[in-house]
């Protein structure tokens, strides 16, 4: 069992399998910046990403869910999902939905139930300039195919101030007649996409928004939830804010992160990362590293700031950039 020194049991791991992405989000992936994506010897091997994995469950993993970049863009996305599905793991997977189609059959034959996916706004235009890319009209072709395979599909939207903010409601009313479940997610700082408080559209203010149309029930919470959920009575979807910058969620986190080039992260936030492909690689026992990292992991935020800091800095944070993480 992995716990760390404030007593938080991890059993949750969430594997980045490449930072390419066939979108280009700013808040993700800044336009301005150079791609830097990692390749060849660099990145990990389906087979060492099973190595790592069968680790991290002997150590008590209970859940695995595979972000990116966009997962789906690695031209073995298909053979890691097969390899992983064999261990006594619930299995997700994050996407932006654009190739979803190809792997329908796929995420069955693995056994994945829940699929999140990235969806920033509800009308194209708005979407093409937040992603840059024109896929719009595919991604919800392919959230209503998630849909009709009877998979769970929650709407990850992250809202930024004077971008996105004033779709909420839009959002609300798609869950009228759909089962879907929308996550609206406070705009976090990382490294190159000029984050400030002022673009932030807090928890409160997304629910005081939502109630000028809406009149909705708060839902029960689990444990390790990151999100807080609601429901508009009589409709078949939910909704739920993730406030990580308002009211951030740490006390109850159960999360550890590998990167696609095999570095663990304690932390969303955290600065320190461990070399856990060079370890493997080496024939070292990566298992002991494991559970130091957890160990060392700070009591909120990576350490790195606090949510109600008016003076935070987002340029003091060292980590780095969203897509080099993993969603």
């Amino acid at each position: 069992m992995l716990t760390d020194q404030f007593n938080r049991v991890h059993n949750y791991l969430r594997i980045s399998l490449t930072d390419k992405c066939n979108l280009r989000c700013a808040y993700c992936n800044p336009v301005d910046l150079p791609r830097g994506y990692f390749k060849g010897s660099a990145r990990m091997t389906a087979g060492e990403i099973e190595q790592i994995v069968a680790v991290f469950v002997k150590q008590g993993v209970k859940k695995i869910r595979l972000t990116g970049g966009e997962p789906l863009v690695r031209k073995d996305a298909g053979e890691i999902i097969q390899r992983i599905s064999k261990y006594p793991v619930e299995l997700a997977i994050s996407t932006n939905a654009v190739l979803v189609d190809k792997y329908i059959d796929v995420f069955k034959d693995a056994g994945i139930q829940s699929v999140n996916v990235s969806l920033d706004s509800l009308t194209r235009e708005k979407f093409f300039a937040i992603t840059r890319r024109d896929e719009f009209n595919r991604i919800l072709d392919n959230i209503y195919l998630l849909l009709q395979n009877k998979f769970h599909v929650k709407i990850n939207v992250v809202v930024m101030k004077n971008v996105n903010d004033d779709e909420l409601n839009d959002f609300i009313a798609w869950t009228k007649h759909l089962p879907v479940h929308i996550r609206f997610i406070e705009f976090m700082p990382f490294a190159g996409n000029d984050w400030s408080r002022e673009k932030v559209f807090s928890y409160q203010e997304m629910l005081a928004v939502i109630a000028t149309q809406y009149k909705f029930l708060k839902l029960q919470d689990a444990k390790h939830d990151t999100d807080k959920k609601y429901f508009v009575p009589g409709y078949e979807g939910t909704f739920a804010v993730i406030s990580t910058m308002s009211q951030p969620f740490c006390s109850g986190c159960n999360r550890m992160r590998l990167t696609t080039d095999g570095k663990m992260k304690n932390c969303l936030f955290s600065k320190n990362e461990v070399d856990i492909l060079g370890a493997l690689r080496s024939g070292v026992d990566i298992a002991p590293l494991i559970q130091q990292c957890v160990w060392d992991k700070e009591k909120a935020l990576g350490g790195q700031f606090t949510p109600y800091d008016e003076n935070f800095d987002a340029s003091s944070i060292s980590n780095r950039r969203m897509i080099n993480i993993g969603g």
